[in-house]
């Protein structure tokens, strides 16, 4: 699970309710910001589905929204009392959003994950919140859980932004970057291809192209071993240093890669049109305006050029 390092802790956002609790965790919790309560039980399925997908959504609101959690076999009082008062807990899993003590909003069932996200949004939007800011705070999250490995769960949000908001290029060039991480670089270039036209000259769609660029040629990188010897033996082999800078970068050696290109820059800007700076602005491209190598690596090519 994802643990949004300026939200809100778990503790404070996602809460095991009980029949003593149920008052304080969600009618008085209610009154500041909805809740979304989730009627489950350990013995149901579909519940240990939407359980998690349900708890990355409540996250990636950063506090917008906060959750409690219902096991139905426990908390059989206060299930007793709200079925009694029309809320239909028959069947579970059951999410009710409940806002200044009051429902305002469920669903039944599992449901995908773009759905779970029109929900929330929607609670957000009845409780006054900011709609967009929401959405922009959903982005910051799956970028988080990209850095952090979770590429299908990124590519989940970024899928429940985009069905909210189709023209959002932050979403947009995320859920490519998302597809890229898992291998799935057809995918990628589909849904790039496919981008709004308004947006298909933004930043965030062409630094995922150039993502897209580099993941293609890793795919046909050879051997750094190889490569390495190659450029020890003729520092001069300029296809050789080109392409050990392809297959350091697909390494995971951002850094290495810019040396070798500036590099062979330095000893033959001309050589094969120009291929090393081509190549330096596709990986500054690629990378976040702030990363120290794309800073650095600009600076030492603009002195470059200009000297």
């Amino acid at each position: 699970m994802i643990e949004l390092g300026q939200g809100p802790a778990d503790t404070d956002l996602i809460k095991d309710v009980t029949d003593q609790s149920f008052m304080a965790d969600v009618i008085e919790a209610s009154k500041d910001v909805p809740v979304i309560v989730d009627f489950w039980a350990p013995w149901c399925g579909p519940c240990k589905t939407l359980g998690p997908m349900l708890e990355d959504a409540v996250r990636a609101a950063r506090g917008a929204v906060k959750m409690a959690k219902v096991n139905v076999d426990e908390a059989q009082q206060i299930v007793a009392a709200l079925s009694q008062q029309g809320l239909p807990l028959q069947s579970i899993p059951t999410v009710v959003a409940i806002y200044q003590g009051r429902p305002i909003d469920m669903f039944q069932g599992a449901v995908p994950q773009s759905e779970i996200a029109s929900f929330i949004e929607r609670a957000v939007k009845a409780a006054g919140g900011d709609a967009s800011g929401g959405l922009d705070d959903a982005v910051a999250a799956a970028e988080e859980m990209l850095e952090d490995g979770a590429a299908v769960d990124a590519a989940q949000t970024f899928s429940a932004v985009l069905s909210e908001a189709p023209d959002h290029a932050g979403a947009y060039g995320g859920l490519v970057r998302a597809h890229i991480a898992m291998g799935e670089l057809d995918q990628a270039e589909a849904i790039l291809n496919g981008a709004p036209a308004e947006i298909s000259e933004s930043a965030e769609l062409e630094a995922a192209h150039a993502q897209l660029e580099l993941a293609k040629q890793a795919s046909n990188s050879g051997p750094v071993s190889e490569l390495e010897a190659a450029v020890a033996a003729d520092e001069n082999n300029h296809q050789a240093r080109f392409d050990l800078a392809q297959a350091l970068y697909a390494a995971g050696d951002g850094q290495a890669a810019v040396d070798h290109l500036l590099e062979l820059f330095r000893r033959d800007r001309a050589w094969n049109d120009e291929a090393a700076k081509t190549q330096l602005m596709t990986i500054f491209e690629a990378l976040k305006p702030n990363d120290p190598v794309a800073l650095n690596g600009r600076r030492r090519l603009s002195s470059m050029i200009f000297a």
